[in-house]
């Protein structure tokens, strides 16, 4: 029992520094070869996991040689257009200038149901808002609306929105982020001044965000959530 306990924590280290390594997407944004390795890795850590007499290696290795051949094809993806596009598709447009391609549908198994389901996961009811919908090698659809039904912004008005740039964590549940104060050009000294207006030490504060615009939010700890 104890040696399969072992073997497990040894194939749960390794696939998830497998799975790091090959990148942060989600699974519905992965290219279709990155979800075939994924699926062969899981399948090939499953087996020496519950069975003692598979050797560890027979596990180990095939789930080593599938993130060398991730890195070769996603080599080959950056170097060459035609690869990328025998491996990972092309984008098809779906519906063109308000029009759904029926063509397109039927090359893709795309029924109407599934395109009206996937476009409410865009918070689009109406199918004739959509001037195009794309959808993507990942799987995923674009949608780019009619203009008259598009959102309006402050440039439709002519009006000047000041820049706003990213929000940066200061503090997260009371442990500094000196990374971040160091991009901002700030230090420790700052960052207690800034706190104490809201009447605690950074080491008391649940989370501390630097917004964009320059304001502070801060939360102070109520206690220890682990207890």
């Amino acid at each position: 029992m104890f040696l399969i306990f072992v073997r497990t924590i040894i194939l749960y280290v390794l696939v998830l520094f497998v799975i790091r390594f090959m990148g942060k997407r989600e699974i519905g944004q992965m290219q279709p070869f990155e979800l075939v390795i994924a699926i062969m890795i899981a399948d090939l850590a499953s087996t020496p996991m519950g069975d003692i007499g598979t050797p560890l290696l027979y596990g180990i290795i095939p789930i080593l040689s599938l993130l060398m051949l991730h890195i070769i094809i996603s080599i080959l993806n950056l170097k060459s257009i035609k690869i990328r596009e025998i491996i990972c598709g092309k984008p098809k447009i779906l519906i063109y200038r308000g029009k759904i391609d029926e063509k397109a549908m039927v090359d893709e198994n795309f029924t109407i149901n599934e395109l009206q389901e996937r476009l409410r996961v865009n918070n689009i009811s109406n199918i004739g808002d959509v001037e195009f919908a794309i959808l993507e090698t990942s799987g995923q659809i674009s949608v780019v609306l009619k203009p008259e039904k598009r959102a309006l912004c402050p440039k439709d008005f002519n009006i000047d929105v000041a820049y706003e740039g990213i929000a940066y964590d200061l503090v997260i549940d009371g442990k500094v982020m000196l990374e971040n104060l160091e991009k901002l050009n700030k230090d420790y000294s700052w960052l207690e001044r800034e706190v104490g207006k809201f009447n605690m030490k950074p080491e008391e504060a649940l989370v501390v965000v630097l917004n964009g615009d320059g304001s502070i939010f801060c939360q102070k700890k109520e206690g220890n959530r682990w207890e």
